[in-house]
C-alpha cells in the first residue's frame, strides 16, 4: 500500500466516525461543510441550519435571482417578532464572483464579498466582525473557495467569544486541497447545553459520497430531527465553473395574509 492510499483511507476512516459523532449530536448549531465529490470534478458547499427557539425555527432557504445565491427567509412572515434579533436570523449565506465562492452564518458573507472587490481577503474581513450578540455569543462561521488561476483555495474561519471575557477568538484555516469524496465541517455549537457551549478544535472531516443528490440527503438525514431546519448544497465544476444547486426546508413559506 503507498504511503498516499494509507493517508486516504485513514482519512475516510476518520470522516466516517466524525459522521457517527454528528448523528449522536443533538444540536451543532449551523454547520459549514467544504470539500470535493467523490469524482472529484467538483467542489462542494454545504450550509445547514438548526434552531431550537420559535424565530431560528420559522426560517427556510431561498434562491436569490442571481444565479448561486442563497438567503435566509422567514417561513411564516406573520411569525416574526421584533423582539428577535432578526438581523441575525436573515441574511445572505451564499454569493459568488469571478471564481470566489463565500458562505457563512451571517452578513459577514456581503463582507467577504465587498473586501474581496477592493482586493482584501478573508481575514481582514474577519476582523470587522465578532460573535453574534445574542444571549449564546453565537460564533460566526464563514468559508471562501477560490477558483482563480486554476487553482483550489479553500478557507474557513470562526469567530468566538473568549474565555477570558468580551474578547474575541478568531480561527482561520486554510486548504490547498483536500481528497475527494471529503470535506471539512465548522459548526457553531460543540453541542445542545445551556448556555450552548460554541464550537472547539479544527473543523473536522466528514465523507461527501455520490453525487449532489446524495451529500444533501446523507447529511439532512444525520441532522437531529427536531432541531434541523434547512439545508443548501452548491456543486461547483472546478473545470469549468457551472454550478447546480439543492435546497431542503423542514417548513413551507407560508402565504401572507
Amino acid at each position: 500500500m503507498s504511503k498516499n492510499s494509507f493517508i486516504s483511507t485513514d482519512a475516510g476512516q476518520r470522516a466516517e466516525r466524525n459522521l457517527m459523532a454528528l448523528v449522536n449530536n443533538v444540536y451543532p448549531g449551523r454547520g459549514i461543510i467544504i470539500g470535493r465529490d467523490k469524482t472529484g470534478k467538483n467542489l462542494i458547499q454545504v450550509y445547514f441550519l438548526m434552531g431550537r427557539s420559535p424565530g431560528s425555527r420559522n426560517r427556510i432557504f431561498e434562491l436569490e435571482k442571481e444565479e448561486g445565491f442563497l438567503k435566509t427567509a422567514p417561513a411564516d412572515s406573520r411569525k416574526v417578532s421584533a423582539q428577535d434579533n432578526n438581523e441575525l436570523i436573515f441574511y445572505r449565506a451564499m454569493a459568488q464572483k469571478n471564481g470566489l465562492f463565500a458562505v457563512s452564518n451571517g452578513h459577514q458573507t456581503k463582507t467577504i464579498m465587498e473586501f474581496d472587490s477592493i482586493g482584501k481577503n478573508l481575514y481582514e474581513a474577519m476582523f470587522t466582525h465578532r460573535y453574534e450578540p445574542d444571549s449564546n455569543f453565537t460564533p460566526r462561521i464563514s468559508a471562501i473557495c477560490s477558483l482563480r488561476k486554476r487553482k483550489i483555495m479553500v478557507e474557513m474561519s470562526i469567530l468566538k467569544k473568549s474565555r477570558f471575557g468580551d474578547y474575541c477568538d478568531r480561527g482561520l484555516w486554510s486548504f490547498e486541497n483536500f481528497a475527494p469524496g471529503l470535506g471539512y465541517c465548522l459548526t457553531t455549537y460543540e453541542t445542545n447545553g445551556n448556555p450552548l457551549p460554541s464550537f472547539e478544535g479544527e473543523p473536522f472531516l466528514l465523507p461527501l459520497n455520490g453525487d449532489i443528490d446524495d451529500i444533501i440527503s446523507t447529511t439532512w438525514e444525520v441532522l437531529d430531527e427536531n432541531n434541523r431546519v434547512s439545508i443548501a448544497v452548491k456543486s461547483i465544476n472546478i473545470e469549468t465553473q457551472n454550478i447546480e444547486m439543492r435546497i431542503i426546508n423542514k417548513y413551507q413559506r407560508e402565504p401572507a395574509v
